[in-house]
């Protein structure tokens, strides 16, 4: 493999498969760091447990699941209740929407076939795919992605005349102080050359964090002409352009070994000049 990341620091700021893309990195040359800008908790097993059981008593017209993970964390429970393919029947008879390839596959692994998936993994798509539908005195359940300011959520409530229950199986959890202060010091030093978003999460807490701090423009100004911010996929990306960055590269696989390989050629590119 080609050395096209040689001596290039390259932040991790996910904490899910951080060794699995520091390899990759050091495959390519490059020294990874990894800074955590968002961990996962998942919330009381028993709560989830409780969602799955009255989900199967009770049914709804719609389930609208968000993520990947939040489906497979249902699923987790309903199996420590023996209860998987009850879970599944009553989906089966359910409405399901759903946003992005993973949360679809996942499904699909379960014989399930969304009448709405979005095309680009966004929530903007998904909003409006949906928009075309009657919600009015419809129950729906929602499996929201960390929090519960998602725009999806507020998109469901505003339609009015529905039943809505929100389901958080995770919640984002807050990066530590001191690896926001590392993380914004080195980009302020430019001692880093790229920085791998995975989540939009991640991006909202750094430039919080920065603008809490005074240095919000001074952060914007070094992405847009230092340090190279990539995001795994186009809702990151979205994360990253309404904080006012232009400069941003995104993989067309939703991958974050397709990332890595994003970040190499855009060196090559530059370097090659």
């Amino acid at each position: 493999m080609s050395k096209d990341l040689q001596n290039k620091k390259i932040v991790i700021a996910g904490s899910r498969k951080t060794e699995e893309m520091s390899e990759i990195i050091e495959r390519r040359g490059g020294v990874p760091l990894v800074r955590s800008l968002q961990g996962l908790t998942y919330s009381d097993p028993v709560e989830v447990e409780e969602d799955v059981k009255r989900f199967i008593q009770q049914g709804a017209d719609w389930f609208i699941f968000t993520t990947g993970i939040g489906f497979e964390a249902m699923i987790q429970a309903a199996e420590r209740l023996n209860a998987v393919s009850d879970f599944e029947e009553r989906l089966k008879e359910t409405k399901i929407a759903c946003r992005g390839y993973k949360t679809n596959a996942f499904l699909k692994k379960s014989g399930i076939h969304p009448v709405v998936c979005d095309d680009d993994g966004t929530i903007a798509s998904m909003i409006e795919k949906l928009e075309v539908f009657d919600f009015n005195d419809q129950k729906v359940w929602i499996q929201l992605h960390g929090e519960l300011s998602s725009e999806l959520y507020q998109f469901i409530k505003n339609k009015g005349g529905m039943d809505v229950q929100a389901i958080l199986p995770y919640h984002y959890q807050a990066p530590e102080q001191q690896t926001l202060a590392s993380i914004l010091n080195e980009l302020i030093q430019r001692e880093v050359d790229a920085v791998c978003f995975t989540t939009r999460v991640q991006v909202g807490y750094l430039f919080d964090y920065a603008r809490e701090h005074g240095h919000e423009e001074e952060l914007k100004s070094v992405f847009e002409k230092d340090v190279l911010a990539a995001a795994v996929g186009k809702v990151t990306a979205e994360a990253l352009r309404d904080r006012g960055i232009s400069r941003i590269i995104v993989p067309e696989k939703e991958r974050m070994g397709a990332l890595i390989v994003e970040i190499a050629q855009y060196y090559e590119g530059v370097e090659g000049q």
